[in-house]
């Protein structure tokens, strides 16, 4: 109240100076020596305190009890997550939520000792997580708190972003026959990315580059048996086995509460089936179609075989071509891989060449190797065998050989060396000069130097001496009528039967006792052959014996040879055994000669006789006596023949 105004009894005002209190009881001692501020001004400041202090509290208990309720409803969520994903099994995530474009690139590294491969596998692959814990959206069927209830464990999964598998080693087996084991896989910590709600298409794969190391069963029967009965039901069907499958939240680096996340499956087992493509130039797969050989994939396009170098080894050169089955878009490269070629002896095997493929690529549809190596020493027991496989190649007859690889023990590969076609003309311009027909008693001896040339087939540039020649000819009356074609009886002893039924004219049979020396030298060989050589042989008393029924035939030739002006002419029709000296073959490690029988080698020729056969040189008086003599008896052998 101001001191200069006051108030009556009756409410008026008055002014001047204000009337003294009488003071009672509630009069301040100190009187007007201390004056305090009224007590309504001094309670505004303590209420406003309270208020602000009720109103934290007050905050405080709602922030506690909206933690609580969010506590509890992410606990609530993440426990119907986790039952969610403790219902699902590995085999329900590998196939509903890992999604795998590839592989679009492998690689093999290296190889190691016990036959296994390193290779680098690239492709593309994602985790659907949501579609796992069924957290995925749909917009036809989600309500409002079905959407925010996935909504939470969509914003889970990208906050765990990633997931750390560690597998122990993976067993490959064969749905077919469980009990065979075709390969064990050894892989590296795999870190996969998870996504929540991907799109329809794969733009949302992440790239995957991993190492793997395979090794493959070393039973080749197993491979083998798999693989037919895949072609027969159109798929590679395998099952794979996981002992211990470790998963945990985060990268492997990751040290927060991802790291928490883990779980521990065992005895994981999933099925792989993957369905045969169409292959080029061969059936469909299926029941009804056999399951292709290795000689239907692979085509020999090239082969050389030359001196190397040092002229101590045969080196060998080829290129082949292999049939490619994997799809258009796949890369796969590879360092230079090792073989062994062997022959088939009976119950084992002569290895005879060692190659390596040089490194390769996919191409579309076939594939390209270059192929080179050596041809490994010998043992002279075992020449044989060898000469047996030129036998059958300068035949045109496809050779059983055995694929090896020092990789991969244990595993080998049968097929066939192909035949070249058309079949090589070995022996050509095949005559014998000087011929000589002399009778003794009631058989006929040829002499003579017999002349040819050995023209080796298509990439062989070897250098050959011709050492021993066995020839067995069939001799017409008349050159070799065209329709008649050449025998493969065999020339080597023992001697072959004669054919059956015996060729048109054809009235002699030459054939020595035992192998004629024979000397041989290079000679030019024309574009697209191999390596040419002439070589002669000297014939000297061999019996010329008429064939069965033959006798008129044999009677016409000698009367066109003894009455005509010119002579006759005997077509030559036969085969012939050649032992020949191989330089740089490795025989007994290069100490033995390198000699080989080649045998089975046709021909075809022709020779003019002449009455001058019968006597050398200008005919004396004796000379001439002594051929007519032998023209009687030639005539008296002809009629007891006939």
């Amino acid at each position: 109240m101001n001191a200069e105004t006051s108030e009556t009894q009756d409410g008026s005002a008055s002014k001047g100076k204000a009337r003294a209190l009488e003071p009672t009881e509630q009069t301040p001692l100190l009187g007007h020596a201390s004056r305090s501020p009224p007590l309504v001004e001094d309670s505004q400041p303590t209420t406003d305190r309270r208020t602000f202090w009720r109103r934290v509290g007050l905050t405080f208990l709602l922030f506690v009890a909206a933690s609580a309720i969010a506590l509890i409803v992410t606990t609530l969520l993440a426990r119907s997550y986790a039952a969610q994903l403790a219902n699902v099994s590995p085999e329900q995530v590998l196939r509903e939520a890992v999604v795998f474009s590839g592989p679009d690139r492998i690689d093999v590294l290296n190889v190691t000792a016990d036959g296994g491969l390193w290779v680098q596998v690239e492709g593309w692959i994602g985790v659907d997580a949501g579609k796992v814990i069924h957290v995925d959206s749909d917009p036809d069927n989600d309500g409002f708190w079905s959407d925010i209830w996935k909504s939470i464990g969509r914003w889970g999964i990208q906050r765990l972003g990633f997931v750390t598998i560690d597998l122990s080693t993976i067993t490959v087996r064969s749905t077919y026959d469980p009990s065979v084991t075709l390969a064990t896989i050894n892989t590296s910590t795999v870190e996969l990315l998870l996504t929540a709600d991907p799109p329809p298409n794969q733009s949302w794969l992440s790239k995957l580059s991993i190492p793997i190391l395979l090794v493959p069963t070393h039973n080749s029967s197993d491979i083998v048996e798999f693989l037919r009965e895949s072609w027969r039901h159109e798929f590679l069907s395998v099952v794979t086995e996981i002992p211990e499958v470790r998963v945990r939240g985060g990268t492997a680096r990751t040290s927060s509460w991802r790291a928490r996340l883990h779980r521990e499956e065992l005895n994981v087992k999933t099925p792989i089936n993957l369905k045969i493509p169409p292959l080029p130039g061969l059936p469909s797969p299926g029941r009804h179609s056999p399951f292709p050989s290795i000689s239907q994939l692979l085509t020999l396009k090239s082969f050389n075989i030359s001196a190397s170098a040092s002229n101590s080894s045969l080196a060998i050169s080829a290129i082949a071509s292999v049939i490619d089955p994997a799809p258009a878009n796949m890369k796969f490269t590879t360092p230079p891989l090792p073989f062994i070629i062997s022959l088939p002896d009976g119950k084992s095997s002569i290895p005879i060449a060692s190659v390596e493929t040089a490194p390769f690529s996919l191409t579309h549809p076939n594939i390209t190797l270059n192929i080179s190596g050596t041809v490994l020493p010998l043992p002279s027991s075992r020449t044989p065998v060898l000469s047996t496989f030129l036998d059958h190649y300068l035949s045109s007859e496809p050779n059983p050989i055995i694929i090896t690889s020092p990789i991969f023990p244990g595993i080998s590969v049968d097929t066939l060396f192909p035949a070249p076609y058309p079949r090589p003309r070995v022996l050509r311009n095949v005559t014998i000069h000087n011929m000589r027909i002399i009778p003794v008693g009631k058989s006929f001896l040829a002499s003579g130097t017999v002349f040819a040339h050995i023209v080796l087939p298509k990439g062989t540039n070897i250098d050959l001496d011709v050492k021993r020649v066995l020839p067995d000819v069939l001799v017409f009356d008349g050159e070799v009528p065209d329709d008649v074609g050449i025998p493969t009886r065999g020339a080597a002893p023992p001697a072959p039967d004669l054919p059956d039924p015996l060729p048109a004219k054809a009235f002699g049979h030459i054939r020595p006792d035992d192998w004629l020396d024979a000397e041989s030298k290079p000679v030019d060989s024309e574009d697209g052959e191999g390596a040419a050589f002439a070589v002669s042989a000297n014939i000297v008393d061999v019996p010329i014996k008429v064939l069965p029924g033959r006798q008129k035939e044999f009677s016409n030739f000698v009367g066109k040879v003894i009455f005509g002006t010119g002579g006759a002419v005997a077509g030559i029709l036969g085969e012939a055994a050649v032992a020949v000296e191989v330089s740089g073959l490795p025989i007994d490690g290069g100490t033995g000669s390198g000699e080989m029988e080649l045998n089975g080698l046709p021909f075809k020729g022709s020779v003019r006789i002449h009455k001058r056969t019968f006597f050398e040189g200008r005919p004396s008086i004796r000379e001439l006596h002594k051929f007519m003599r032998a023209v009687k008896r030639i005539l008296q052998v002809g009629l007891e023949l006939l």
